[in-house]
């Protein structure tokens, strides 16, 4: 799925969704919004589950922050977050949390015969750069890593979030683990007061102004840097290892999480420790209420949630993402059991 491809798809959703608002929706239509990180999986699961039982999702991609205010204000059946609630504030809210697939956040670049996996960064020099002490892409931190590499003297532009995302939180997570400078200031949120850079929204939004600027950054969701034929950089991750961006580095940071004893599922995979581990890797979330209002259409959700437990692995591999380990959703289904009042 290129940029214009996504766009139009993430139009048609939203039109799906304002659509919804004044015209009767059948019962079997399922209603959420939120983070931008998983949008390309849960449009491909949609389109599969629409042709396989008739019933349609109509999902708003419009970043973590706004679908946790959505589920709040019990406009969707469900919310979206790649920045998980704590076990606290999900009893505050009555909302019940799980993680419905992983995946890794990449640094991308638009540099002049850079190809993908060529430039390497670690994770002080990346923190650097978004704390704009580093300016120019021949500074000498990225030059002593990329000896080989052919860099520019030009400035670098830095695209970061305009939006509530779940995608800077963990990102900016990660940038406070390896950076005493930015973990006193910016710190850790799914919106931060960035010192420099270029607002845009969404993953895609990143993604197509990196796509358009040349000699900038961005952080996106690795679909989206593959699905748009964006140049990703490698990191040196935790271990002092060099890795690139694939299912088995993801996998790698992935399988430390201990999720059967973390409340409320809740899990941060980044920074792992491993030889082999991509330093940002990050699952994704679906809230729902314990007590929902409408008990039919939360039926509905957690059937599509099931299916593409029971269906989507394949799909979601093709795109780069994690399918969650099948121990783990058994848990995942019994919470639903337990915690969901959905008959």
């Amino acid at each position: 799925m290129n940029l214009k491809f996504s766009s139009l798809v993430s139009t048609a959703v939203a039109a799906s969704v304002i659509m919804a608002a004044t015209v009767p929706v059948q019962a079997a239509d399922i209603t959420g919004a939120g983070a931008t990180f998983p949008f390309p999986i849960y449009s491909k699961w949609a389109d599969a589950y629409k042709k396989e039982t008739g019933n349609g999702l109509n999902y708003q991609s419009i970043g973590s922050g706004a679908g946790i205010k959505q589920i709040q204000a019990k406009t969707v059946t469900f919310g979206a977050t790649d920045a998980p609630l704590t076990a606290d504030d999900l009893k505050k809210s009555g909302l019940v949390q799980w993680p419905m697939v992983m995946g890794g956040i990449v640094p991308v670049v638009n540099l002049e015969g850079v190809k993908p996996g060529e430039l390497v960064l670690d994770g002080s020099t990346l923190a650097d750069i978004y704390l704009g002490k580093i300016k120019t892409w021949d500074d000498a931190a990225i030059k002593k890593l990329n000896a080989s590499v052919k860099l520019p003297s030009t400035p670098i532009t830095v695209v970061r979030r305009s939006d509530g995302s779940g995608t800077t939180f963990n990102f900016t997570d990660y940038l406070a683990k390896v950076s005493a400078d930015w973990k006193a200031k910016p710190g850790v949120g799914t919106a931060v007061e960035w010192p420099v850079g270029v607002g845009a929204k969404g993953n895609d939004g990143v993604a197509g102004n990196v796509g358009q600027t040349k000699n900038s950054i961005g952080y996106v969701e690795y679909a989206y840097a593959k699905q748009n034929k964006l140049t990703h950089a490698d990191m040196i991750n935790a271990a002092g290892k060099r890795v690139s961006p694939t299912t088995p580095s993801f996998q790698a940071a992935a399988a430390n999480a201990d999720w059967a004893n973390a409340p409320g599922y809740y899990q941060i995979l980044t920074n792992q420790k491993g030889d082999g581990s991509w330093p940002i890797t990050a699952a994704t979330f679906i809230l729902m209420y314990g007590e929902p209002a409408d008990k039919a259409a939360a039926t509905e959700a957690l059937k599509f949630f099931g299916w593409a437990f029971d269906k989507g692995d394949k799909m979601a591999e093709e795109l780069d993402y994690i399918p969650m380990p099948k121990p783990v959703v058994e848990l995942i289904k019994k919470t639903w059991g337990s915690d969901i009042k959905s008959k």
